[in-house]
């Protein structure tokens, strides 16, 4: 009897064991189970990643009574886990660009390549139907930090008229490690993209090329068509930034109004505390995040600090080591450059800018105030200039509104190079 009432305590602990040793397989797992829908490694190799992790669960299964072979079973689950990673890494790809057929259109280009700017290995996609095209160099999404493969999939559409070549902006994504954070500043910036245009330029063949940038980015390519207007056609922007001090602080009292009438009074209070911008210290983006995802959410849009860990999680140039490092670039850089442009006015200091100017404004943008975007552009001097109304907020948005931008590109971008609509 005695035994009888002891024996049922070693099957329980044998149970939770097993239980535990599943949840820790589950965990060790996504990264397998996440290949296909994230990276760009091909299908046979993730079928062996998988079956052998299957066959790892079902040895912890059957296995469940000896701790020692758990322990086994998890140690090839955390191998498994770290071949992922490694496969991810290696097979990360541009996705070709195909025919009717199914087979790479002759005469396109789809690579993504490592490139030498002014000393430092930085990473390029470069994607078209026809390499004779204009070339469109896009700075890459906002920031600090976005990083121009986080936003290519926006330019698929204009992949048959142009070469679009996406930048990873040193210090996030595939460039993380390009340049010590500490370095980074405009004139880093100005140089290694005057790099990047150069090399384009001699590499297609042609004399100038097109420039485009979005918020952050839109700051930049400012900054370069000051320095190098013989380099472009145009240049093209959306979620244009004008005066970060101004646009920030009517940003922070939007949100704020917009919570106190909401009656979020615990979310006031915080935005409260934390002040008005600018911000200073070691943890710069926080605050700012604090007060953006409040104008996202006026703005009907996601989060950023839901979209900007999630993501690069699908973005097929990226293994997941470059995954994570985008997160951590934009966190990085944002603290490291965003307090350099505390005196950035462009409506003082880029009165003249010597190429065409096409802006793309969002007529509820409260990230990059259309107010801000409307007021440099009726005082800015170019040798053409346009402000393209769109409906919805920060950025290209909705289809309807890429619909507008790819029109605008075909009818009124592209000829500038001399090249047919």
């Amino acid at each position: 009897m005695d035994a009888q009432r002891v024996s049922p305590a070693p099957r329980r602990s044998a149970t939770w064991t097993t239980a535990l040793a599943l949840v820790a397989a589950v965990a060790l797992s996504l990264p397998v189970l996440l290949l296909p829908l994230t990276t760009a490694v091909p299908l046979p190799l993730w079928l062996a990643l998988l079956l052998a992790g299957l066959a790892a669960v079902a040895w912890i299964v059957l296995r469940r009574r000896k701790a020692r072979d758990k322990l086994y079973g998890l140690a090839a689950m955390a191998l498994l886990a770290a071949a992922a990673v490694a496969a991810s890494q290696a097979f990360a790809a541009t996705p070709l660009i195909l025919g009717r057929d199914g087979r790479p259109l002759p005469g396109s280009i789809a690579s993504m390549e490592e490139v030498e700017l002014n000393g430092t290995r930085q990473w390029v996609t470069i994607r078209g139907h026809d390499t004779a095209n204009p070339v469109l160099l896009n700075l890459g999404m906002g920031g600090p930090g976005g990083g121009g493969f986080f936003n290519a999939m926006e330019f698929r559409s204009l992949e048959e008229h142009f070469t679009v070549v996406s930048w990873d902006e040193p210090g996030t994504g595939k460039s993380y490690g390009a340049v010590p954070f500490e370095e980074l500043d405009r004139k880093r910036f100005v140089a290694d993209a005057a790099a990047l245009t150069e090399l384009l330029r001699n590499r297609f063949n042609q004399e100038r090329i097109y420039l485009y940038g979005v918020s952050w980015s839109s700051i930049l390519g400012i900054w370069l068509v000051q320095e190098h207007p013989e380099l472009y056609h145009a240049f093209i922007s959306s979620g244009q930034m004008v005066n970060t001090v101004e646009n920030d602080r009517l940003g922070y009292e939007r949100a704020l109004r917009h919570l106190e009438e909401q009656g979020e009074t615990g979310s006031a209070e915080k935005l409260r505390r934390n002040g008005p911008p600018p911000y200073g210290g070691d943890n710069v983006v926080a605050p700012y995040v604090d007060y953006l995802d409040v104008l996202n959410d006026i703005m009907g849009t996601p989060r950023y600090s839901l979209i900007v860990p999630v993501i690069p999680f699908f973005v097929p140039e990226y293994g997941y080591i470059d995954k994570i490092n985008h997160t951590r670039g934009l966190v990085n850089s944002f603290n490291a450059v965003y307090p350099q442009l505390e005196h950035l006015d462009f409506v003082k200091d880029a009165l003249v800018l010597d190429v065409p100017v096409f802006f793309f404004v969002g007529r509820y943008d409260i990230n990059a105030m259309a107010s801000l975007v409307e007021e440099y552009y009726t005082v800015l001097a170019a040798p053409h200039k346009e402000l393209v109304w769109l409906d919805g907020g920060h950025g290209l948005g909705s289809a309807d509104n890429q619909d507008v931008f790819m029109d605008v590109m075909l009818t009124r971008v592209r000829p500038l190079s001399g090249a047919a609509g």
